[in-house]
């Protein structure tokens, strides 16, 4: 039997193209831009101010990816995995908390004791493969959030525990965590414009120069798009994350499998749902929900955006965006002002959640 592979990695969301919308809307001011390669994606920091501040906000993302790389043996997460003891110190304490935090909410639709599971997949190494059936049900049976032994000390180091089949990975949660804490870096140093694209975890600072809204293309999850962005949100101050099958996959026989898994069965999530995209002011929490809610599927989701979304329940308020496999767009009403299609899909039909 023939049998064909290839890996295909797609960035989830784009600034316009990254400064399409930006350029060309009126006079600019002294604006400064960086771009650098972290944390397996391109990433680009513009800001109006000091660009000095670049090279710090630089240093800040190397540290976190040398503190929290799964992939690095000598990192916090690396040395926990292989010891199944050990700290960590306060960004991996913070984005710890707050990703137990999605995962007990979610039921475990996002659960950062998946890792082992993502790695037979091949998508941390690269060695692409379908695992057999028994064998995802033997790793499943090691997967479980809630049996991560988790001792803080105040909120600025944790020791963590783990049984001896598991690992942990914040990959889901770390990016939009790494984005929210330079927004509020950048603001305390007195930027009042700026943009933060970490490979399509975007989040906004402020307006942009020429006191206008940010204008953040949300990808389209569709193979066939001409333009390639499925609509466009006007905002300020806030995170804009997608997850979907589109962005990490491989192609086996045939078939996509793609890199969100569904963690009670290890497979690749297949609830319905192209793409999810989830808006709001914790960047933390919109990476991890923009995972779990793509897992859910749109009914799930939606009983959970009414039940969680005010930010009274333990979860920061939060928006969606949804697009459905046969092309149906549900989204929240605190974006349905602020969010419109592109011409190429202006003959579909929006279904506003209340």
């Amino acid at each position: 039997m023939n049998t064909t592979k290839k890996m295909i990695v797609k960035t989830v969301a784009t600034v316009c193209a990254a400064s399409l919308f930006i350029v060309g809307c009126g006079a600019k001011n002294k604006e400064n831009t960086s771009t650098i390669f972290a944390m397996d994606t391109v990433m680009q920091l513009e800001i109006e101010g000091d660009d000095k501040l670049l090279a710090e906000a630089e240093k800040k993302i190397r540290d976190i990816e040398g503190t929290l790389s799964v992939t690095d043996e000598d990192s916090e997460i690396g040395k926990i995995n292989s010891d199944k003891n050990g700290k960590l110190s306060e960004d991996g304490t913070k984005i710890l908390q707050e990703a137990l935090k999605i995962c007990e909410a979610t039921e475990g639709s996002l659960d950062i004791s998946v890792y082992p599971v993502l790695k037979t997949w091949g998508f941390t190494t690269g060695e692409f493969r379908v695992p057999s059936d028994d064998e995802l049900k033997a790793l499943v049976s090691n997967v479980g959030y809630d049996r991560i032994d988790v001792e803080y000390a105040g909120d600025k180091e944790c020791n963590v525990k783990l049984e001896d089949n598991m690992q942990i990975d914040l990959g889901s949660v770390v990016k939009g965590y790494t984005g929210s804490y330079l927004a509020e870096f950048f603001r305390e140093k007195g930027v009042t414009s700026g943009l933060i694209n970490l490979g399509g975890n975007v989040e906004c600072i402020g307006t942009k120069p020429d006191g206008g809204l940010w204008r953040v293309a949300i990808k389209s999850p569709f193979e066939d798009s001409k333009s390639g962005v499925l609509g466009v949100i006007e905002t300020s101050d806030m995170a804009v994350i997608t997850s979907g099958g589109y962005e990490r996959f491989f192609e086996e026989n045939g078939e996509k499998y793609w890199h969100i898994l569904d963690p009670k069965t290890g497979k690749p999530a297949k609830s319905g749902l192209a793409s999810v995209t989830v808006v709001g002011r914790n960047g933390t929490v919109c990476d991890g929900l923009s995972t779990a809610l793509f897992v859910m599927g749109e009914e799930r989701a939606e009983k959970f955006y009414k039940e969680y979304s005010t930010g009274d329940k333990g979860i920061a308020a939060f928006d969606l965006i949804m697009v459905t496999d046969d092309r149906k767009v549900y989204v929240t009403e605190g974006v349905n002002t602020i969010f419109s299609l592109s011409p190429e899909y202006s003959d579909m039909d929006i279904n506003v959640i209340r």
